[in-house]
């Protein structure tokens, strides 16, 4: 009998998206911590199915896998554009938002770079082991050939997945698909004459935008249906974005969680919102197509739900639909539908053998530390970190590109027991939460603080 091959770690890290990606990255140039990754794909790709030409990344390069903790890293996205000889150009454009095709190549571009990554490798299970004090991962191999890891850490970066709602699921196949899909189910859209988007946020909007485009050239109607009471800008506004700086999200961890849960219901629009210039782009071509005839129709309804779904005898689609204002129903008829409802975390069936000892709330979430591990029982000596996993613990921030260098840093310097990055301490001009104790002449009451001792308050 063959024995699988035996390989030993300090991070096993399963799920090859961003996070793990940057989590390799960062400790590609530290000698003495060994980091593995392992996805069962056979390559690194990034969101195929909406990958439109003209979509942008909604953050900055300088949110890439390493810059916001180690701006000279050699894998960072300016050493990229340097690389590619494309540093003169990115800088003249001046536009310093990333396409997401130029994101995705930069992501790959840094893959091949990395000798830790293990590409067509599947984690089937993850056992503790008392004696070695370490976990013990079945890895497959696509040859059929097996793997057995023992790490010290795991890192779960297995990140989310397409989310259809009930209303929607009683649908055939062939007549519904998710917006994760859309680029892929391209026939199936150019032969239908009437394509209904159900669900907003920036998946919903680029879909409808494109679908908009395909009907100034003739193309099929186009209905865009969405629950929320508007088509609700992203908030990007400057003070805003520092809901998602490592300052806010210490503050966030340390709240109960009924508050925390309330705040994430609130904040969605941090993250869930269409980009301004993406609805600047809709409303330009819906007002050109006035100026057209003989086009077939475009409806737009916001506050509205869908509460079933079927398929009638004429081979339409029937959506029965209720408005949230007035709570009238009607039907919506149509002949192709796609779901921009979002993602939900995806539940790894590879941990079973050591669910017992995985600490979780009330609700089956993980109960996650401020270094991004997770509550494991008294007898586990080892770490299991989550990366995108933990809106319900670190707020608005967790599925955000801009936390992802700071997030590995913290991970490799819990891991390493020092200080191997050093992590920025002042990220935000906001102070949240109740005043901390004033020292010295600013806490003597009616005086005013000076600005550096204020900015040292916003962060204790």
């Amino acid at each position: 009998m063959t024995h699988p091959e035996t390989r030993e770690c300090d991070i096993a890290a399963i799920g090859c998206g961003p996070f793990n990606l940057g989590l390799a990255a960062l400790a590609s140039t530290v000698r003495d911590l060994d980091v593995l990754v392992f996805d069962a794909r056979p390559e690194l790709t990034w969101h195929r199915g909406l990958m439109f030409d003209d979509a942008e990344l909604q953050l900055s390069f300088l949110a890439d896998l390493v810059t916001l903790v180690d701006p000279t890293h050699p894998l960072s996205f300016l050493a990229y554009l340097r690389d590619v000889d494309r540093i003169y150009a990115f800088y003249i454009r001046e536009a310093f938002h990333p396409t997401r095709r130029e994101y995705e190549a930069y992501l790959r571009w840094v893959a091949e770079r990395l000798e830790s990554l293990c590409f067509s490798h599947r984690v089937e299970r993850v056992e503790w082991d008392e004696h070695a004090e370490r976990f013990r991962l079945s890895v497959g191999r696509s040859d059929g050939t097996s793997l057995e890891v023992l790490a010290a850490n795991l890192v779960l970066g297995i990140g989310t997945e397409p989310w259809l709602p009930s209303a929607l699921r009683s649908l055939p196949p062939t007549r519904l698909l998710h917006a994760a899909d859309y680029l892929h189910r391209r026939a199936d859209i150019e032969r239908a004459r009437h394509v209904s988007v159900v669900g907003s946020g920036q998946s919903g909007a680029e879909v409808t935008l494109d679908l908009l485009q395909r009907n100034a050239a003739g193309g099929a109607a186009v209905s865009w249906l969405t629950r929320t009471r508007s088509f609700a800008p992203l908030d990007y506004t400057k003070l805003v974005l520092e809901m998602t700086t490592p300052a806010y999200v210490r503050y966030f961890h340390a709240l109960p969680q009924p508050t925390k849960d309330r705040l994430v219901a609130e904040q969605w629009q941090h993250y869930k919102g269409i980009s301004s210039e993406l609805i600047a782009r809709i409303h330009e071509q819906l007002y050109r197509r006035e100026l057209d005839s003989g086009l077939l129709p475009v409806e737009l309804r916001c506050g509205v739900t869908v509460e079933a779904s079927g398929l009638e005898t004429s081979g339409k689609i029937r959506l029965e639909c209720r408005d949230r204002d007035s709570g009238a129903t009607f039907e919506h008829h149509t002949e192709l539908v796609v779901a921009a409802t979002g993602y939900r975390e995806r539940r790894p069936t590879f941990l079973a053998p050591i669910e017992e000892l995985i600490g979780r709330d009330e609700l089956g979430r993980y109960r996650v530390r401020l270094d991004h591990s997770v509550e494991l029982a008294d007898a586990v000596p080892a770490r299991i970190f989550v990366a995108n996993a933990d809106l319900h613990s670190h707020g608005v921030a967790a599925p955000d590109l801009g936390v992802c260098a700071y997030r590995n840093a913290t991970v490799i310097n819990t891991v390493a027991g020092r200080e191997v990055y050093r992590l920025p301490q002042r990220t935000a001009f906001t102070a949240f939460g109740v005043p901390s104790a004033l020292v010295g002449a600013a806490a003597r009451p009616g005086a005013t603080p000076l600005v550096g001792n204020a900015l040292t308050v916003m962060e204790p």
